[in-house]
């Protein structure tokens, strides 16, 4: 069981629909905000695969971000191959974000709403340097990318636990794409050793 934000809690009341008690003070505050859970997995999967997803979907995010500005920034000798390279990864992390936050929904869950809920659910650190050399924008790139990888097996657990073979599914695909760019970051800085 993950710990932390990924812990909620549901009530129901008899004749009415299962929701989180975060989605009844909301209710009591005034905002409109009701999920219908078409899924047979249960309250407790629903929560915690759906916080599981937000907080990958803002790791994938700052990633995303943090790749296309080391893209945008790089320089150096090989500097068209780096820049293509980065920008191939940086498309194909933005390709999963939004069949994450899809499988959040299908399933009852929420996903996130703006940048501040980003920065709340990220783990990966974003790089605020004004000035980087390329094999230090790389470096990070691929302990970004092998920790990503871990976070993707640990939620693959999670929805193992709970028999979520729906969005297993999709974290096996990700998690070689990962191992992939991974792969690649890892042969580039080869060449510096």
């Amino acid at each position: 069981m993950i710990k932390g934000r990924a812990q909620a809690h549901l009530t129901r009341t008899p004749g009415e629909e299962m929701i989180s008690r975060q989605t009844k003070k909301s209710l009591k505050a005034g905002m409109v905000v009701r999920l219908n859970i078409p899924t047979d997995l249960s309250p407790a999967a629903v929560a915690t695969i759906s916080e599981m997803l937000r907080q990958l979907l803002a790791d994938v995010f700052a990633l995303y971000v943090k790749t296309k500005s080391f893209h945008w920034h790089m320089s150096g000798p090989h500097f068209h191959d780096y820049h293509l390279l980065l920008d191939e990864q940086a498309t194909e992390i933005f390709a999963m974000t939004d069949p994450i936050a899809k499988r959040s929904r299908k399933i009852g869950g929420t996903t996130l709403r703006s940048i501040g809920d980003i920065a709340q659910h990220q783990r990966l650190l974003d790089n605020d340097e004004r000035s980087a050399t390329a094999k230090s924008m790389f470096e990070e790139l691929h302990a970004d990318s092998r920790c990503l990888t871990k976070l993707m097996r640990a939620a693959h657990d999670v929805c193992d636990e709970f028999n979520d073979v729906a969005t297993a599914s999709l974290l096996e695909i990700w998690i070689d794409e990962a191992e992939c760019r991974t792969w690649f970051l890892h042969q580039t800085l080869h060449g510096w050793n």
